[in-house]
């Protein structure tokens, strides 16, 4: 069987969701959820960047556009939070070209406006 990268780290996050998802449910907007999102990080000592900008390159060229995820959190694993009826293939592409731009291992898709919460991992 393969060891899952950062299977804890992952764990603490899509904890964090829950506990949102929980209290508050469906039905918010995006700004919302994120801002719910960071305050539960805060409380469960997850460490963690908002909104921060990171540099792309394209075939050894540094952009001037920069990649600007959610949450970057444990310095390694992008966050995307969502608030959609429902995640597809559009969110599904944005995350796994998030995670191969910014040159990290792992991404999260979460989306809170589903009656269960939606987290999925995604591995560069």
């Amino acid at each position: 069987m393969t060891e899952l990268f950062f299977k804890k780290e992952v764990y603490n996050i899509v904890g964090a969701a829950m506990e949102i998802h929980r209290v508050m449910g469906p039905g918010f907007l995006e700004p919302v959820y994120q801002e719910t999102f960071a305050i539960e990080l805060n409380l469960n000592s997850i460490p963690f960047s908002e909104q921060i900008r990171l540099s792309m390159e394209y075939k050894g060229h540094s952009l001037k556009h920069k990649y600007i995820p959610d949450f970057l959190c444990y310095d390694e694993i992008i966050v995307e939070i969502k608030a959609l009826k429902k995640c597809g293939p559009i969110e599904e592409a944005q995350i796994i070209n998030s995670i191969k731009a910014a040159k990290k291992q792992i991404g999260l898709l979460i989306n809170f406006c589903e009656p269960s919460l939606f987290s999925k991992r995604y591995i560069n």
